[in-house]
């Protein structure tokens, strides 16, 4: 085929008017955000640690990816670091509703929680914890029994953390999603691991 014979591409496209490439960026940028939204809404977030209540695993200043999807088809497990919105005491207590705590799930509903002599016991069981908290804890509580639809949750510097020792069990539904990945700081950067000694 010689060059005679090639179709025709047309004249080029005409250059945008200013007014044409703004609007373009304007959508562009539009989509963008609804789009970070809905993930944001839906999907996952980022999160700040801004205390020592769940050294060592988490330090101050860690980011955190938090999963939200998993939450919507079943409920916390056992192991899983949880962020979650006050439940009613602490909201009575002054805190707002929208704030975020994380804590560690010890103990889903039906459980038989107990701690005594620095362990902590489930359903009769000591759970083996020396793998992720700062010390043994200070105090005795229960034994309780988790009711349904709730949860236990303890920080993992487990004495020096608010958490259902004090303030009593989480309703299910204020958990807003799980800890799945430490983004910062560089020399940490991983998945975030579920464990629960036994």
């Amino acid at each position: 085929m010689t060059a005679k014979d090639r179709p025709s591409e047309g004249p080029p496209p005409a250059p945008k008017s200013p007014r044409g490439a703004l609007r373009e960026n304007i959508q562009t940028l539009a989509i963008a955000l609804v789009l970070a939204l809905l993930i944001r809404t839906f999907i996952a977030e980022p999160r700040f640690i801004p205390s020592e209540s769940m050294l060592p695993t988490l330090e101050v200043g860690d980011r955190l990816v938090i999963e939200k999807v998993s939450y919507r088809f079943r409920p916390p497990r056992r192991g899983e670091i949880v962020v979650f919105t006050p439940p009613p005491l602490l909201q009575q207590q002054g805190y707002e509703s929208d704030q975020a705590f994380i804590k560690r799930v010890v103990a889903i509903e039906g459980d038989r929680l107990r701690v005594r002599n620095g362990r902590v016991f489930l359903d009769g069981r000591p759970l083996d914890e020396s793998a992720y908290i700062a010390e043994p804890p200070a105090y005795p509580l229960g034994p309780v029994v988790v009711p349904p639809e709730s949860l236990f949750v303890m920080g993992d510097n487990r004495n020096n953390s608010r958490d259902s020792h004090i303030w009593g069990f989480l309703p299910a539904d204020h958990a807003l999603g799980r800890a799945v990945f430490r983004f910062w700081p560089p020399s940490r950067i991983g998945p975030i691991r579920v464990r629960l000694g036994s």
